[in-house]
Order: structure tokens, then C-alpha cells, then sequence
């Protein structure tokens, strides 16, 4: 079976410092042609702008041409295909699939029936593992190292895939965490037990102003209407958060803040205008580590 990308814990500790500094290649060059013999599928069975735009962007850059969807309502899956099946069928076409799908657990059964590479380009409230890949590339950037940072995960910590894997990553670096979000978005206590188990640092808080001036990278995250059932609840957080200039007169000069991108009104547009702010530079990096990712698992790097 080939080698897929389904969850962080796919790859090695090794496997991913070599992908960041492959990554850092492709953005000091950014136009290769390597791949101009191949076939990258995009499947988006949820909407995306960002993780879609920066896969095909990182597909051509290789050389490689693009085929697939950013609606499923276009496709045989309307008439009632199974997963297995679009899946089976897109693998005599492609040498590589990248999917995104709302439901968890889809990607790895989506690896489990393909002939080539899977990368799970975000399943549900489960994993994000690209991007986890694209926010170490920018911490380490940012701070010169991965090693010992404290890190402030701020908003949507029960759904948020983003912080889920990011924080497995970071487990491998030493680090120290502070979870910052109010009571119905409290980080699941699978991911706490896992920090308790790897013996690293972490403490709770609702107010956002708690790890602040500690913090080495503050991460933002926005509350997430589509992983609600129940628009009431939904309402009560949606607001819990918001960063702003004026709150961060007493942190640290190599603090960066990064958040995946979109935001609703988690961080004020005066933000923008700091040192601190580093969000669309993370967006940015996504198209170098998604090549250097689509190129490990083709085999090339």
C-alpha cells in the first residue's frame, strides 16, 4: 500500500523536518516541472478556498496537471456513489489524491481503498495534518527553532482539527501549552490525556488575556458554525474571543500570532498592521509544504 498522509501521526518526527526543509527549497525556487508527468486529483467533498487553492497552486508549480471537483454536488456522489467507489474509479486516473470530506474517519478509509497516495486534506473535526505541516514550517521560521516554545491555543479547541494535530506535532519538540477557550469548546480529554502521557505542560483558562504575554506563538482559531447541530449553542460561543492591538503591548518581541485561516472577528483588522501578526505569510508557506508533501510521498524528495 502506498505511503498516505491521513493524520499527523503518519509521519515520523524525522519525516517531518524533512519535508519542512524541503519546503524551504521550494520557496527559494518556487517553479519546478518534476511532476510534469503526473495527475493530481483534488477532491473537495466540503467547501474549501484556502487548502484547495494552495493544493492545485503547489500541483502546478510541480509540473503536474489537476483534475477534480470543489463540489461533490456536481458529481456521481449526488446520484448516490459510494465513497469506495469514487475513490476506486479516481485511482485509475491519478498518480496522487488530495481529499477533503465533512465526515472523520473518511480520509483513512479513503486510503485504505486507493492504489495511490491519499492526503487528507481535512476530515471533519478529526485532522488537518497539511496544515499542521505548513504551521511548524512557519513557527520554526518564525522562531529559529521548535524546540521549548510556549505555545497559547486560543477559541475553538473541541472541533478545531487544526489544534488537534498541531498539538501532536509540537509533542515531539518539548513544548509547553496553554488552552485558552470557554467551557463548551474545552480541548476533548483524549488530546489532554495525551499531553498528560507525553509528560507535557499544559494549563486551562477562558480568558484570553491569561497566556498572552508567556506565550511564543499565539494561535488562533475561529469558532466553526458548520461543526454546530445546534444553532443556540453555536450563538453562545461564536464571539467568545477577540484579539486586538491594544492587548498586546506586554508580550514577548518574537511572539507571532497565527490562526488557519478564515477569520470571522477573532482578530481585529488593526492586528494586521503589528509584528505580531503573521497569519497570511502561514497561508502563504501552505503552497511550499504542500509540494514538498506531494513530492515525499510521489517519491521524489
Amino acid at each position: 500500500m502506498p505511503k498516505s498522509l491521513i493524520s499527523i501521526s503518519d509521519f515520523t518526527k524525522e519525516e517531518m523536518l524533512h519535508v519542512l526543509e524541503v519546503a524551504q527549497e521550494f520557496e527559494k525556487k518556487k517553479s519546478q516541472t518534476f511532476l510534469h508527468d503526473k495527475v493530481i486529483a483534488c477532491l473537495f467533498f466540503e467547501p474549501s478556498t484556502r487548502t484547495r487553492l494552495s493544493f492545485e497552486t503547489a500541483s502546478n508549480r510541480l509540473g503536474a496537471r489537476v483534475i477534480g471537483f470543489s463540489d461533490a454536488a456536481n458529481t456521481s456522489v449526488s446520484k448516490g456513489e459510494t465513497l469506495k467507489d469514487t475513490i476506486k474509479m479516481v485511482s485509475n486516473y491519478a498518480d496522487l489524491i488530495v481529499m477533503r470530506h465533512p465526515l472523520e474517519g473518511a480520509a483513512r478509509y479513503a486510503s485504505e481503498v486507493a492504489s495511490v497516495p491519499v492526503i487528507n486534506a481535512g476530515d471533519g473535526a478529526n485532522q488537518h495534518p497539511t496544515q499542521t505541516m505548513l504551521d511548524l514550517y512557519t513557527i520554526k521560521q518564525t522562531q529559529g527553532t521548535l524546540e521549548n516554545l510556549n505555545v497559547d491555543m486560543v477559541g475553538d479547541l473541541k472541533y478545531g482539527r487544526t489544534v488537534h494535530s498541531l498539538l501532536q506535532a509540537l509533542s515531539f519538540f518539548s513544548p509547553s501549552f496553554t488552552l485558552t477557550a470557554p467551557e463548551e469548546l474545552k480541548m476533548p480529554e483524549e488530546y489532554k490525556d495525551f499531553l498528560k502521557h507525553k509528560k507535557i505542560a499544559y494549563k486551562e483558562t477562558k480568558d484570553l488575556s491569561e497566556g498572552l504575554n508567556d506565550a511564543d506563538i499565539l494561535y488562533m482559531t475561529r469558532v466553526q458554525r458548520e461543526r454546530f447541530t445546534d444553532p443556540i449553542e453555536y450563538e453562545k460561543v461564536k464571539n467568545c474571543y477577540r484579539l486586538s492591538a491594544d492587548m498586546l503591548g506586554g508580550c514577548k518581541k518574537n511572539m507571532r500570532i497565527l490562526h488557519p485561516l478564515p477569520r470571522i472577528t477573532e482578530i481585529a483588522l488593526d492586528v494586521d498592521d503589528t509584528p505580531y501578526a503573521c497569519y497570511f505569510k502561514q497561508a502563504e508557506n501552505g503552497m511550499y509544504v504542500r509540494m514538498a508533501i506531494i513530492s515525499y510521498l510521489l517519491g521524489y524528495r
